[in-house]
């Protein structure tokens, strides 16, 4: 007997408790460097179009292994600059920690001044979340906890979070800090399985976490699969984008957003028409027998 229950649409909920409220789909600035024909502001008025209000961004963004470190956030700042009524809709993130060449820093002294250079790159005052990219094994987690503890005391920063952090460090920093972390940005598409498999997702739940996943088209191996599993994986994926009428990439992503721990994909397209797409995430509708198949074939085996 096949399950047409539905399961819950992704919808918006709170950053975190008391914070503000996020769209579903996140929209992501590591590529906002790149000249695709279209300006900076016409891609973020076009998610904002689409009911995108998490918008994130990070130190790093725009470095190309020789320069351009910090390019994604100052061409963020001359649009905010030009347009400043965008920033009341937006949902700003941003992250620090990843020093080229060193490669982590999350010390006191580093992560302050990164914290301050990307508020004048992008000419604010604050942001909504600040998150540590990458952890850094040389910084205790309780020196990191005063650390990111005092920027929300600042004002500079709304909310804290992490990227790339395992279950142990992410257990580690909340021990020593008094306010919860808010988010936790790990890797995830059908494609890259691990943190719902490894108890991230447990723990993101267990402590009212919000998960925002990069990558969530497998870094265009959704798009353009090749390999038997990536075929597979696509294949199912196609039979939900016929079925609702939209494309492998949005059914990509309402599949991340069904799991009941609501991660929220971050789309890295470009373009105003591919990001005009991430509207069409409520038009999926995913049972457990439909969600599952796509699961079984990234997995490359049937479920016990």
């Amino acid at each position: 007997m096949t399950d047409s229950t539905p399961l819950p649409a992704p919808s918006a909920h709170a950053l975190n408790q008391g914070g503000p409220e996020i769209s579903p789909v996140a929209w992501g600035m590591w590529r906002l460097t790149e000249d695709n024909g279209c300006s900076p502001q016409e891609r973020i008025e076009a998610a904002l179009e689409a009911g995108i209000t998490l918008f994130d961004t990070a130190a790093i963004y725009g470095f190309n292994g020789d320069n351009g470190f910090g390019d994604a956030e100052a061409l963020l700042g001359a649009v905010l600059q030009d347009e400043p009524s965008l920033r009341r809709k937006m949902v700003l993130t941003t992250k620090g920690g990843i020093e080229p060449g060193v490669p982590y820093d999350s010390s006191a002294e580093y992560l302050n001044a990164s914290l301050e250079a990307s508020l004048k790159r992008m000419g604010v005052d604050h942001v909504e979340l600040f998150q540590v990219h990458r952890p850094d094994l040389l910084t205790h987690p309780e020196a990191l906890a005063a650390t990111l503890q005092a920027m929300v005391e600042s004002g500079k920063v709304g909310a804290i979070g992490v990227s790339n952090f395992t279950k142990a460090q992410i257990s580690a920093l909340q021990n020593f800090l008094d306010i919860p972390l808010a988010t936790t940005q790990p890797e995830f598409s059908p494609l890259h399985l691990e943190p719902l498999q490894n108890g991230e997702f447990d723990q993101a739940m267990q402590n009212d976490m919000t998960i925002l996943a990069w990558s969530p088209l497998g870094g265009g191996r959704i798009a353009s699969a090749e390999s038997t599993r990536e075929r597979s994986v696509a294949l199912r994926l196609d039979s939900v984008a016929k079925e609702f009428g939209v494309s492998r990439a949005v059914a990509a992503f309402s599949w991340i957003a069904a799991h009941p721990a609501h991660p929220i994909p971050i789309i890295g397209s470009q373009t105003p028409e591919r990001i005009a797409e991430a509207a069409d995430i409520s038009k999926v509708t995913w049972t457990r027998h439909s969600w599952y198949e796509i699961l079984q074939a990234a997995m490359g085996e049937k479920l016990p």
